[in-house]
């Protein structure tokens, strides 16, 4: 009888093979296109895992092994002075400050909890890569890229789950401190992201879609094309169950499509250049209709609020002097302009006026484990001025808006 291709093939399997599934349920053997794929679904953070993950491939020795990394990742695991190579100006000019931020809070988050169990952040991916090394196969990146991950999240979220996502990632710092050895084991059965990040996507099921369903898709596609006939991929316990049924299927991934960054929405392209025409209407209507009196007082709302309140962001941050005199007089201007933000000039400011040493972007790993850390080191504090200050800016467009409309009569 021909076998369902949903079915995993295990009657067919080598005996150590059979073996290795009932020795421990986070691994799973399956039969695709002729090749021998041995699924290992981990915890990020424990123990178990990581000498689980050493041992096998150690003992079945793969032609190939597929990690759950993108090839920025994998890098970054093999260059310990990544971080020196980091231009903190360009990620402010490219406008990434807020996803690299996010980064680092789940980074935060993760190497936390690795910390207090005494193991490496990852360090079941390390294992893999240096068994690997050790018997010579292959190692395959076979993630999407985080930057392409974050940015899918971020378009295809509203203003209001944006804040959300953050409070959400903010939180995480006393969140892992009441976190057991028992829960870290219990993590095996969703992804790092999808316990942040468990209250947004409940109401947001973009969350779910990109950071777990999109992703199990790409890596099954990348561990199917993968050389080699024997191969071993080491994955987050979540994507397991995903990738299984993907590997199991015939259907057909497209790649290039789950790497494209969807365009900003037609709503927030509208109210990106709407919001600073009704300002500027609004502020005609009030010369015209209550004359240069109230026009002139909207004028002054306007600029005290937004400069007021990406002061005060700026001052949160701990930012230079200059940085919080630039974001005053920024925000009046910025905020009516849809292609400048007031914290990118703020954080401009603050990268020239307190230049990030050598030391800074070294100490990045340790000092994001707490909050004084991130104020304390001078390029995650850079991060800070730029969120807070845009944050602030924000806050008082709001504020000057029904406080400019009751002077109109």
């Amino acid at each position: 009888m021909e076998k369902s291709p949903d079915t995993l093939d295990t009657s067919d399997k080598a005996d150590k093979f059979k073996k290795e599934e009932k020795k421990d349920s986070m691994i799973d053997s399956i039969s695709c296109n002729g090749k021998d794929i041995l699924l290992i679904g981990t915890a990020h953070v424990s123990r178990q895992s990581a000498k689980l993950v050493e041992d096998t491939i150690h003992e079945h020795t793969p032609d190939t092994v597929c990690v759950e990394l993108c090839a920025t990742r994998l890098a970054s695991l093999k260059d310990a002075d990544r971080w020196r190579n980091m231009d903190i100006v360009k990620v402010i000019k490219e406008k990434k400050a807020l996803l690299l931020f996010m980064n680092l809070l789940l980074a935060s988050f993760q190497k936390k909890i690795a910390d207090k169990f005494n193991i490496k952040p990852g360090q079941e991916m390390i294992n893999a890569i240096k068994a690997a090394e050790e018997i010579n196969a292959t190692i395959v990146p076979s993630d999407r890229e985080i930057q392409i991950t974050l940015s899918r999240v971020w378009r295809g979220m509203g203003l209001w789950e944006k804040l959300k996502l953050m409070f959400s990632l903010i939180f995480s710092f006393s969140a892992s401190d009441e976190i057991s050895e028992e829960d870290i084991e219990q993590m095996k059965q969703e992804d790092i992201l999808q316990t942040l990040l468990a209250d947004v996507k409940k109401t947001h099921p973009i969350i779910e879609k990109s950071l777990i369903n999109e992703r199990d898709q790409y890596l099954a596609e990348k561990i199917r094309s993968a050389p080699g006939k024997k191969i071993i991929a080491v994955v987050g316990a979540a994507h397991a169950p995903g990738i299984k049924r993907y590997l199991s299927s015939n259907e057909k991934i497209d790649l290039d499509e789950l790497n494209t960054i969807p365009p900003a929405g037609k709503t927030g392209k509208i109210l990106k250049w709407a919001i600073p025409a009704a300002i500027m209407v609004l502020f005609v209507a009030g010369f015209l209709m209550e004359g240069k009196n109230a026009g002139a007082d909207m004028i002054w709302i306007w600029i005290a609020a937004n400069g007021i309140f990406a002061g005060i962001g700026a001052i949160l941050a701990l930012a230079h002097p200059y940085t919080i005199i630039s974001s005053i007089i920024a925000a009046p201007l910025t905020s009516l302009n849809p292609m400048i933000a007031a914290g990118w000039v703020s954080g401009l400011v603050e990268a020239f006026s307190r230049k990030p040493k050598v030391k800074d972007f070294e100490a990045i790993p340790e000092d994001i484990v707490s909050i004084k850390g991130f104020w304390h080191n001078n390029v995650t504090r850079i991060l800070l001025v730029v969120v807070f200050t845009n944050l602030g800016s924000a806050i008082g467009t709001w504020t000057a808006v029904p406080l400019m409309l009751k002077l109109l009569n």
